[in-house]
């Protein structure tokens, strides 16, 4: 193993590992990718993702070896700029959103990606989410401004796909230390229920489940029914719900579900949908913290490579894939995060236990950012 080198075994984690490796600038060798599989080596939405790695950095070098188990992968400078990309309908442009969400603050132009594909499946985090839980994440870091966005232009639910978002994001030269130990009460609760290619009726039934849970708790919910026609509604018909409740102090706790792919198991009811997505977020708002479950790496990364300063931040449990993230983290930047359990206390027995991770920036500054 050559000294500046990292090496990794088998298929697990492949999008942080890349993700770190680029904003590291260490190179990372992964092997036994599948290797013991039928049908070995990296799938076609892995090679899809590389493949978008490659479109917004400039001068990365990828070698993967015949079979596909190997794969090395020098990482080039983060360039940015408009990018187009078609994501293979395997995952959801969720799966590669989550990645560019973050590296597109240490670009050198400030990114505008147009990514087409599946928009909303079961299995990653959907569009909708991203935008109404990952991007005030962000903001907190002081990665804010008129250009940073997430649009969805046209719907596009699994199998088929067919769907489109522009994401656009400013450059920062560096990120700011937070301090956030303590989320508040909810205050209100805001959704959004989609349907295409099913009758408009289906958004209605799940607003109308949804709330019947919702409304024992809190009197201020509004979800949006969100049909989308034509050309714009994608391949496939479905449904689904993402579901945002929004503290006092400014943290977003979300939760989703969208209706299973055509021809892929059993269907589900709108109601059924509604009402589990409605349990899903109390599940959420129980576990707590400040930043919610599907984007503790995201907001991990960014304390990371914060300026020289302490960063806090109050999570809920941690999941096993930020464990992971952590672990890389420690591997790729040498930082370690001081993690203290904090039980409820008696008087206010409410939620599960909660994480305050603090850490010490890297002081990470954005080399590739043009002086103007």
């Amino acid at each position: 193993m050559e000294s500046h080198g990292l090496t990794y075994d088998g298929c697990n984690f492949f999008r942080q590992r890349l993700v770190l490796s680029t904003l590291s600038g260490k190179r990372v060798k992964i092997k036994n990718i599948r290797s013991k599989d039928d049908n070995p080596g990296l799938r076609d939405f892995e090679a899809s993702f590389i493949r978008l790695l490659d479109k917004v950095t400039n001068g990365s070098r990828i070698e993967i070896n015949q079979t596909g188990t190997v794969l090395f992968y020098q990482p080039g400078l983060l360039y940015g700029g408009a990018v187009e990309h078609d994501c293979n309908t395997q995952r959801s442009i969720g799966y590669y959103l989550e990645a560019l969400l973050m590296l597109a603050p240490f670009m050198k132009m400030s990114l505008k990606a147009t990514l087409r594909g599946v928009t909303n499946d079961p299995i990653d985090p959907t569009v909708d989410l991203l935008k109404s839980s990952a991007l005030p994440v962000m903001k907190r870091f002081g990665i804010d401004g008129e250009g940073f966005d997430l649009k969805v232009v046209k719907r596009g639910m699994a199998p088929g796909g067919g769907g489109e978002v522009v994401f656009t994001c400013p450059v920062r030269r560096t990120i700011k230390p937070v301090q956030l130990a303590d989320p508040g009460k909810i205050k209100r609760i805001r959704g959004v229920a989609y349907s295409v290619r099913v009758s408009p009726q289906m958004a209605n039934r799940i607003v109308e489940s949804a709330r019947g849970v919702l409304n024992q708790f809190l009197p201020d919910i509004y979800i949006y029914t969100d049909h989308m026609k034509g050309p714009n509604s994608g391949k496939s018909p479905g449904f689904g719900l993402t579901i945002v409740a929004e503290t006092l102090n400014g943290s977003f706790l979300s939760a989703e579900m969208s209706s299973t792919p055509q021809g892929q198991g059993d269907p589900v009811l709108p109601e059924d949908l509604g009402r589990n997505c409605a349990k899903l977020l109390l599940e959420e708002i129980h576990r707590g913290g400040c930043v919610d479950s599907s984007n503790q790496s995201l907001a991990l990364l960014l304390m990371t490579l914060g300026q020289q300063d302490v960063s806090k931040v109050l999570l809920g449990p941690l999941s096993p894939y930020t464990i992971e993230f952590l672990r890389h983290i420690r591997d790729f930047f040498q930082i370690m995060f001081k993690i203290e359990v904090q039980k409820p206390s008696e008087e206010e027995s409410k939620g599960g236990d909660k994480v305050l991770m603090t850490c010490v920036g890297v002081g990470y500054s954005n080399i590739n950012k043009t002086l103007k």
